[in-house]
Formats: structure tokens, sequence, C-alpha cells
């Protein structure tokens, strides 16, 4: 608490009166407010800021407290997903899933259904891309075969000749041919690449429409928290083929000179889809692009889920600040607590809330083997840190962590449980993914796509080394401080 002793020495009375009840008036009322559907330790990290530092505190807790989108995006939301369950919950035995599934993967699926409103869907076909470039090339590909519309949604994109290079140009011909493109990007995940302005450009003369996902905007009355983003990877042609995953529209070092100083490239995970999931892909866009462009596209979606290329059952399940609950936080939840053999999680950012940490440390401490998979040096030095703050209680659960060789960065995110279940999409395992970020994630089930996702990180620990509980005892104490310091920037949530 700041001592108010001599402070006031050279102001009016009065000034210092009126100050001193402003400064005590910050400190009441927001303890009847900053504690309300908060974490308590998130809840107390941002009474401490405010009680120290008031005025500032006040000001940072106004841009950065609140993890909601305005009333308007969280109504049509709410309002889709509404829609979506109507319809859905009529379908009756359609969606029913196939014999041979454990009760707890029933309840998975039924918990996906009442928070992300789409049922599972039988008959899907998935082929898995781990090569960056070939990924990429597929969806050129795809939408170079467009005859009515190209749906395009990524987090971060870049021009560069080589990679993104032809699926903007693919884009561009298909605009020319007339098909419909439309184009989403979230603001500040791209503002920052290189080349942005040229890419602006380069997207409206080759009549593709694009829109900001989440602008901020304050002379347009468009504001919110700035680390609220849309951080989703989705392509969608024609309702017939879609792509999704981990890979954004960029080359594999980010258009980033210190990338290309140390040898850095992402590794990445990207699907494609064919068969009924391909239709709530596309729905999940269309919702965006009406929050963005306040235009409906769902009467142009044409998906067919009659049509049954494969075998595989899946689900999607959207998240973020536009709904109500932590859909992506509580699925992984439900999955690692029910798992009775063998848990593989792989993720670039790992910075767990104390439900899903104990979750994976219950489960390794009751027999269940847990494999992890994380980069040995991340892009983001201070998540990093906050990441290895972690290691100890892990390791002296059981946890096996295996870390990516630097100066790669693993930016897969999967999820294996038993031969039952297999998880992807754009989801990371921290508290930003979980309560800050618009995410799409895909559940499959059975032991197909398990054997497919475990191959993918079979490769991916034949690249990585053990971390042993002695190696990570031996490290100095400034890397522990460091690491405790980069923890408690994960609790301003």
């Amino acid at each position: 608490m700041i001592s108010w002793t001599g402070l006031f020495d050279d102001w009016p009375l009065w000034i210092a009166i009126v100050v001193l009840i402003v400064d005590i008036g910050i400190r009441v009322v927001m303890l009847g407010i900053v504690p309300g559907n908060r974490r308590p330790t998130t809840a107390m990290a941002w009474l401490m800021t405010i009680f120290f530092i008031p005025y500032i505190g006040l000001l940072v807790f106004l841009l950065f407290g609140s993890n909601k989108l305005n009333s308007r995006r969280r109504s049509r939301q709410m309002q889709i997903n509404e829609e979506i369950l109507a319809v859905t919950r009529l379908e009756g035995p359609k969606n029913v899933l196939p014999p041979g599934h454990p009760r707890w993967v029933h309840s998975a699926v039924h918990l996906n259904h009442e928070l992300g409103a789409f049922p599972p869907t039988r008959g899907n076909k998935l082929e898995f891309f781990t090569d960056y470039k070939e990924g990429l090339t597929s969806i050129a590909e795809a939408i170079d075969g467009a005859k009515d519309y190209a749906h395009v949604q990524f987090y971060i994109v870049g021009d560069d000749p080589e990679y993104v290079g032809p699926v903007l140009s693919a884009m561009e011909r298909a605009a020319a041919r007339g098909v419909k493109v439309r184009f989403l990007y979230d603001q500040i995940g791209s503002w920052r690449v290189p080349g942005y302005k040229a890419l602006r450009k380069r997207l409206t003369d080759g009549g593709i429409e694009w829109y900001r996902m989440l602008p901020i905007a304050p002379l347009q009355w468009r504001w919110r928290r700035p680390d609220l983003r849309n951080h989703r990877k989705i392509v969608v042609v024609d309702g017939r083929v879609a792509f999704t995953g981990s890979q954004n529209l960029i080359e594999p070092g980010y258009k980033r000179e210190s990338s290309k100083t140390i040898g850095r490239e992402w590794v990445e995970l990207l699907a494609r889809v064919e068969g009924p999931l391909v239709d709530h892909l596309d729905v999940v866009f269309a919702t965006d692009w009406n929050l963005e462009s306040d235009k409906s596209v769902f009467d142009q979606l044409e998906g067919d889920e009659t049509e049954r290329p494969g075998l595989l059952t899946g689900q999607v399940v959207p998240s973020g600040p536009g709904f109500p609950e932590e859909n992506n936080l509580r699925l992984f939840n439900t999955l690692i607590y029910n798992a009775q053999h063998v848990i593989r999680l792989t993720s670039p950012y790992f910075v767990p809330d104390d439900s899903l940490l104990y979750a994976i440390t219950t489960a390794a401490q009751r027999g269940v083997r847990v494999d992890m998979y994380v980069c040995e040096a991340g892009d983001h030095r201070l998540t990093n840190h906050a990441q290895q703050s972690y290691y100890q209680s892990l390791l002296d659960a059981g946890v096996r962590i295996f870390r990516y060789r630097a100066p790669m960065v693993l930016h897969t995110k999967c999820v294996t449980i038993d031969d039952q279940v297999a998880v992807f999409g754009s989801s990371n395992f921290d508290m930003r993914s979980f309560s800050l970020n618009a995410e799409i994630t895909t559940m499959l089930l059975g032991a197909e796509p398990v054997a497919e996702l475990d191959k993918v990180m079979d490769a991916y620990e034949r690249e990585s080394t053990l971390l042993t509980a002695e190696e990570w005892a031996q490290r100095s104490r400034g890397q522990r401080w460091l690491d405790n310091v980069g923890r408690l920037t994960a609790v301003l949530q």
C-alpha cells in the first residue's frame, strides 16, 4: 500500500482530500467487482495490482480485465448455437455413435454437443500433412478446383513467393472466374508481419472480399481487450473439402529475421477433411464472417451431410470468448480424467490452469503413461519460462517430457487418449487458448485416427530429448527465478 505521508504537503487541502477519497474509493469498489466470475488466483493478482498502483492498475484492468466479447457478438454467437442445437437435437439416431466406445466417450461427445452445438458425424475422411509446403500446396489445389466459393480464415497471414504466394494466386484465379472468395485474418496476429499493407492491397486488387477479425479500431467505436483474438485456421471449398489444424498462412520462419539468423522454423500439423465435418467447419467460418461483416452466408453453404467419403466419426468443437464456457478446457479435462492407459500430448505453449494440471498429474499418479511433447526453446521467452515452471510438478508425478530440438518451434496441438480418441486443432494447452482466443478443435473417435496422430508424435519423439528429473534439478537458481516470474504472468488472464 502506498504511503501518503507528506505527499500532499504542497497541495491545497481540498485537492488532497479528493485524491485520497478517489484512491480509497477505487480500492473499495474494485474489491467487490474484480472477484466476480474469476478464478481466485486471477482475482487476487488483479487486486494486488490495483491496490499497489491504483490509477495505473485500474487502467490496465479496464484494458485487459475482461475476457468477454461485447454483448452483440456474444448474443449472435449464442443465437447461432441455439439454432444449430434446435436442429441437431432432433436428428436422433442418425448421429448415435457406433458400438464399441466406452461410456466416457459418449459423455465427452455429449459435452461437446451441449457446449459447442455440433453433434458427432460419421463417414469422414482425413489426411494429415506434416510437411509444411505440402499442406499449403494442397490448399492451393483445392481452391483451384473451386466452383462456387472458397472460405479462408487464418490467425496469421504473410505473403511470400514460395509458400503463401501460390495460395493467394489460387484465390485470385478463383475470384477472376467468378468464384466468391471470402477471407478472414486476425488483425493483431497479422499486422506485425512484414508486407502487411501490400498484402491487403493484393487481396483487394485480386477481387477477394476480406475482413479483419476482432479489429481494434477506436475511431470506429470498435474496442475490446486487445488480446482477445481469433486463433482459428479454417479453409472450406464449395462445402466439399476443408482444411484445419495448427498451421498459419505464412512461410515456416514466420517472416522473422531472427528465424533466418538461427535457422528457426515452425513444425505444423494440417488436416485435409472430407465428409460431414466440412459442413460444420463451414458453419464456424460463416459465424465469424457474420460477426465481422454483418453479412450472412449461411444460406449459401453447400454442404451435403449425405456424402460419406470415409469411415471416421468426428466432432467439431469451437471455443472462445464468444462462448459462456471454456469448451476446449472442459473437453481436455474430461478426456484426461477418463484415460486408462496412455495420454500423449503436444503443445508449443503449456501454461495450464490448476484443473488441467491436476488432471494430468493425477492421471500419471494413477498409472496412466503420460507423454508430453514441447519445445526445447519456444519463440516467446516469457511464455517459455512460464511453461518450464510446471515441469517439476509434472516430473514428480511421473509425466515424461520430451523437448523438441531447438531452434525449431513445435507448433502442433494434438492429444491422443488410449486407442479411443484423437484431438487436434488450433488450441494450445494454455489459459490464453482456454479463455482469450477463439479456437477450433476436432475430435476423432477410434483406433485409426489415434494411430495416425501417434505416428506424428513418434516422429516428434525422434527429434526430441527426454527431460530427466536429475537434469532438471541441476538448473541454476537464476533459471528457477525466471521460470517463477514467468509463471506469475499466467494468472492475469
